[in-house]
């Protein structure tokens, strides 16, 4: 099931954005249309998504879409993509996610089917759970909570006092603490001296099944794809998941953790409180993190990291014995 959060405006055709973009085509035609500006990774016919030099070493692209980027990125892709080229590809992406996308109206929302509670549900007189949401059997929702219209609650799934729930699918058997906000949107703009224009996120957040969030958690929806947390993977207070990162299964992250946007995690993974994980990061399987470190780069598999810039633990401790014991 994939409910719509946001409304599409597209088709959009190229003269539109033309209109907005200082921009140069390449093998596009003036009346080419794009039904949607997504991830490179969801990238498709007829759609339009963006590299950046961050991320170009990173993606395999494999697609008929077209990509917006800057000439040098463009000259390091060896593919027959088309291509919109801009000198400013974060200003670009910007306008352009505005362009195709908008939030549902009051009365767009008011429009949708009823939210339909399953049964057995104890759901307190002063949450509000809006138009199109889904409510599993046996699930809990607790004063002063929010559940935006055509988010899906799972079966046995707690939901504790004054937590705001928008944009998010929630597995079976989930627990969220008091306090917490999902679905927002990430904290992702284009800087200007004048003013900053904001990416409009389309993405949604999900949590799979015996997911664990404690009390003041947030976590952002994605951009232009979804940030996801896996089976059983379970946060401790304060924590903080920004937009399009994926966390695998089993892992645990103590309070005040941090994550940056569009980092990978992997399964079993184990962080210390007050970590600091940096974006657009790879953090493989099996790794442990020890508190108030901070990652600022890749680690492989099955690694224990501590430290601020994170590195060997054991690298770490004869570097601090050296220097430091008496």
């Amino acid at each position: 099931m994939y409910p719509s959060f946001f409304k599409n405006l597209g088709p959009i055709r190229f003269t539109e954005i033309k209109d907005n973009l200082d921009c140069t085509p390449i093998n596009i035609d003036e009346s080419y249309s794009f039904n949607q500006f997504t991830s490179i990774r969801n990238l498709s016919n007829n759609g339009l998504s963006f590299l950046t030099d961050t991320h170009i070493v990173r993606e395999n692209v494999q697609s008929d879409g077209v990509i917006l980027c800057n000439e040098s990125v463009r000259k390091k892709l060896k593919n027959n993509n088309n291509f919109i080229i801009v000198n400013d590809v974060y200003s670009a992406v910007a306008k352009v996610s505005n362009i195709f996308y908008r939030s549902l109206t009051y009365d767009e929302i008011k429009r949708l089917d009823e939210p339909k509670i399953n049964s057995n549900c104890d759901i307190s007189r002063s949450a509000i759970i809006e138009n199109g949401a889904i409510i599993g059997k046996n699930v809990k929702i607790s004063s002063g909570c929010f559940i935006g219209y055509n988010c899906i609650i799972g079966d046995n799934t707690f939901i504790d006092s004054n937590t705001v729930i928008s944009n998010s699918i929630i597995a079976e058997n989930v627990c969220v603490g008091r306090n917490s906000s999902l679905g927002q949107q990430g904290f992702g703009f284009a800087i200007s001296k004048n003013k900053n224009i904001k990416i409009f996120h389309s993405g949604r957040v999900i949590l799979q099944e015996g997911v664990n969030l404690g009390s003041n958690c947030t976590i952002d929806r994605g951009s232009f794809g979804d940030t996801i947390i896996g089976q059983n993977t379970y946060f401790d207070n304060l924590c903080h998941v920004a937009h399009n990162v994926i966390v695998g299964s089993n892992c645990i992250f103590a309070a005040m953790t941090g994550i940056a946007g569009s980092t990978n995690i992997g399964n079993n993974v184990m962080s210390g409180g007050q970590v600091g994980i940096a974006g657009h990061l790879n953090i493989g399987n099996n790794v442990q993190i020890a508190a108030q470190s901070g990652v600022l780069k890749d680690i492989d598999n099955n690694r224990s990291v501590m430290g601020h810039p994170a590195v060997d633990k054991i690298q770490y401790i004869r570097k601090y014995n050296k220097n430091y014991a008496q």
